[in-house]
């Protein structure tokens, strides 16, 4: 099983009311609930952890897991509200203000991880749920106890909603270095490491320890940089609605497609070939192209890709 631990919340998506007013529908979201979902409708066998509100918004996403086949037995239920994540669509790019103070996901502790169950074979983690504290630490501890399992992190980084900039670089730097897997957009990895030559920040970047980094260059596609050097997968020609959960949906293609191939752990990854790889990236690259074209984080089953 792969388990994704991280945020659980709700994206208010801008519509039209009826009488033609704008207003927000509720959708059940989050970055590592999205890849989550995904890897459930491309057929992977998936779990999910975050503490879950019993509100009426922490229903919705337990019906949301369910209906893409995703375990959430390990999501306790907690009297905290919903995080609520509010969205504006700028030229299809998708802008966030989040509301997260004292909820589900923000106050988690240590104290409330689960022990990871033995079928536990890859643990993804990332997102917001690695920037507010409580939650941090927590998502950072439940890394560390990953053992011998792969590991594969996306910080997806939202640089507004960042309050202790050396605290988060910090803490990522540490679970970076944990991990086989690391993917960022070309923009998390400006953020990180500055202005300059993505390949030469790419490569800076595995050398501090993951074994494979991928970096989504949008309409571009996706290069992976490993020890056999560097992967390459074009994107096709996709009508653009949004990029909500664009990149959760490459996240959830690339791990399917190393699963499918038995690659999905530390000895796969250390053995991985050329040709997995390739199918790993167009595999990613496929999924996000559905999702794009459809408005919302609304990934593909596998009979469409």
């Amino acid at each position: 099983m792969i388990l994704c631990a991280g945020e659980a919340l709700i994206d208010m998506l801008p519509r039209e009311s009826a009488a033609g007013e704008p207003c927000f529908a509720p959708y059940p979201g989050g970055a590592v609930f999205n890849t989550a979902v995904a890897l459930g409708r491309l057929g992977a066998e998936v779990g999910f952890f975050c503490p879950l509100s019993a509100d009426l918004f922490g229903a919705q996403l337990r019906a949301a897991l369910d209906a893409s086949g995703v375990d959430h037995t390990l999501c306790p239920a907690v009297d905290r509200p919903c995080t609520l994540a509010f969205v504006t669509l700028i030229e299809g790019q998708a802008r966030y203000a989040f509301y997260d103070t004292g909820t589900a996901l923000r106050e988690l502790t240590e104290a409330e991880l689960p022990a990871l169950p033995e079928n536990v074979e890859a643990l993804f983690l990332g997102g917001i749920s690695l920037v507010g504290e409580p939650c941090g630490s927590a998502f950072a501890a439940l890394c560390a106890q990953a053992g011998g399992r792969a590991v594969m992190i996306d910080p997806n980084i939202r640089p507004g909603f960042i309050r202790n900039e050396a605290a988060y670089r910090a803490r990522l730097g540490a679970m970076m270095a944990q991990a086989d897997i690391v993917k960022l957009s070309d923009e998390d990895l400006h953020w990180l490491m500055g202005a300059g030559d993505i390949d030469d920040h790419a490569r800076a970047l595995r050398a501090k320890g993951p074994a494979v980094v991928v970096v989504t260059e949008g309409a571009k596609g996706a290069r992976a940089f490993w020890p056999g050097g560097v992967a390459q997968q074009a994107a096709g020609a996709v009508q653009v609605v949004d990029t909500v959960g664009a990149g959760d949906t490459f996240n959830a293609g690339f791990m399917a497609g190393l699963a499918r191939a038995g690659a999905l752990s530390k000895p796969g990854i250390a053995g991985l070939t050329a040709e997995v790889l390739d199918q790993a990236l167009a595999l990613g690259v496929r999924a996000a192209a559905v999702t794009v074209s459809r408005a919302g984080a609304n990934p593909p089953w596998a009979g469409e890709v």
